[in-house]
């Protein structure tokens, strides 16, 4: 049977690293619809979706080990590449621990990133520290593990100045905003004239300042750019890569020595959430970058990257019973219970962020039929709750199942707690091949608990509980 799905025109087309666990080629599309199916048939089959499991997220493993094995090989040729994972992207212990048996190191923007980073079991010298506002106890705790910093501003260096151990084995940089511009989410751009992140490179003195604060701290050894992600074409991110290149030779240069000897370039790989084709890939990011920058791949200088959505968002889904169906004005309604927690940026942003839609019956087989203009709407009090409007899909009814696909990145990994409303579960899953021996989609599917639902209990504890009494005034 042949799978209906709908999707809206997006608005985007420090030392050598461990190998990847298992060889892969690059991959030129998301895993297949058929893959899919296999998936929501088997979860409905053991009971992973349905009346006792609403809404649940799904991350293929083996997709991720692919893609992965993709990005090493488009940087194959070039020594010393550090790949971290952008753990804000998924931040699941169980997937971080995936991401370190692939041989990645993983890039943390919080104390609460750092700690599921270490829980991972990532070593601290393949962990990198970003942040706009790290505390002094953040970057102490940092210091004393080893783990990389990224100064994101000279006056957070000047902290670092009253911190720093000279035993330190950590790493230091700074953060600089080449300022080229923006693309076309400006939420996800960050070397706009105005952005918060990084020393503003074209502002007035700021050149000479960071120059300076280079010289006065020989410890300083890593520069650091990330232009942005979704809605940034390839040649803007190039063009802030090269900048930062520039800045570097221009550094060395200056103070008469190599000091800087690694560039962290960031990540920010677009993805294109309109069908399941691939593209920029790996590939093409490299070769814009070869060519904005020629000399950066030559060895000179050892590189650090922080790619996440690309690696996740084609390689999870999530899939969520219709609850009820109706008309209102003309339009048919599925309510379902994926909705504003666990999609919250195609809610609240939906032509930058729209998602392919799949309609699936209770057993978990994809419908047909005569398509339907339909909005798929989730559970949340508010009437913007809404993942998609007038989708064409065959027509959902009770006890139905959807799936949102490419979602495997920022999606169910960190949902929003809004009408405490539970954590979905998250399930890894892999196929494996029936007894006849064919590795095709008549095999097992194999689950693993990524994370359990939130219970009731949980989510009172969450919001208080133990300090239920505490505002009440009590007379003697």
């Amino acid at each position: 049977m042949t799978q209906t799905t709908t999707s809206a025109t997006s608005a985007d087309d420090g030392g050598d690293p461990a190998q990847p666990a298992s060889p892969s080629t690059a991959p030129s599309t998301a895993p297949s619809a058929a893959r899919c199916d296999a998936v929501v048939r088997a979860a409905v089959g053991q009971g992973l979706l349905g009346e006792s499991g609403p809404v649940a997220g799904f991350i293929d493993t083996e997709g991720v080990r692919a893609f992965v094995g993709s990005l090493f090989d488009a940087f194959a040729a070039t020594p010393g590449v550090l790949h971290t994972f952008a753990a804000k992207a998924c931040s699941l212990i169980p997937v971080l621990r995936l991401l370190a048996d692939c041989g990645m190191g993983c890039e943390v923007a919080s104390p609460g990133e750092l700690r599921l980073a270490l829980e991972a079991g990532f070593p601290a010298s393949r962990i990198v520290l970003d942040s706009p506002a790290k505390t002094r106890e953040e970057i102490r705790l940092a210091l004393a593990l080893g783990v990389a910093v990224n100064a994101d501003s000279l006056d957070e260096l000047r902290r670092i100045d009253a911190l720093r151990n000279p035993g330190t084995a950590s790493v230091l940089g700074l953060r600089v905003n080449p300022q080229v511009g923006g693309g076309s989410i400006g939420p996800m751009s960050t070397a706009t004239d105005t952005s918060k992140f990084g020393v503003a490179l074209r502002d007035p003195g700021a050149r000479e300042a960071i120059v300076a604060a280079f010289r006065d701290r020989p410890w300083l050894t890593r520069l650091h750019a990330h232009v942005g992600s979704q809605g940034c074409p390839l040649e803007l991110i190039a063009a802030g890569v090269a900048r930062t290149y520039e800045l570097a030779e221009e550094i060395n240069a200056t103070l008469g020595v190599r000091q800087i000897t690694s560039l962290d370039i960031g990540g920010g790989l677009p993805v294109n959430f309109a069908d399941e084709t691939v593209h920029p890939t790996y590939a093409d990011y490299v070769a814009a970058l070869a060519a904005a920058a020629p000399g950066l791949f030559s060895g000179r200088y050892a590189l650090v990257t922080e790619f996440g959505r690309s690696l996740l968002a084609k390689n999870g889904f999530i899939g969520a019973r219709v609850e009820y169906t109706k008309d209102a004005g003309g339009r048919r309604i599925a309510l379902t219970h994926a909705g504003a927690q666990t999609a919250t940026r195609t809610v609240l942003m939906p032509d930058a962020w729209p998602l392919r839609i799949g309609a699936f019956g209770p057993d978990g087989a994809p419908k047909d039929g005569p398509l339907v203009a339909q909005d798929i709407a989730g559970p949340c009090c508010f009437a913007g709750d809404v993942v998609a409007y007038g989708r064409e899909l065959p027509e959902l009814a009770e006890d139905d199942l959807v799936v949102l696909y490419d979602t495997g990145a920022y999606y169910f990994s960190t949902p929003w707690a809004y009408n405490s409303l539970p954590r979905p579960a998250v399930y890894g899953f892999r196929l494996v091949a029936g007894q006849d021996g064919d590795s095709g989609h008549e095999g097992t599917v194999v689950f693993a608990t990524v994370r359990e639902a939130q219970s009731m209990d949980a989510i009172a504890a969450e919001s208080g509980l133990a300090h239920v009494d505490a505002l009440i005034e009590r007379g003697d």
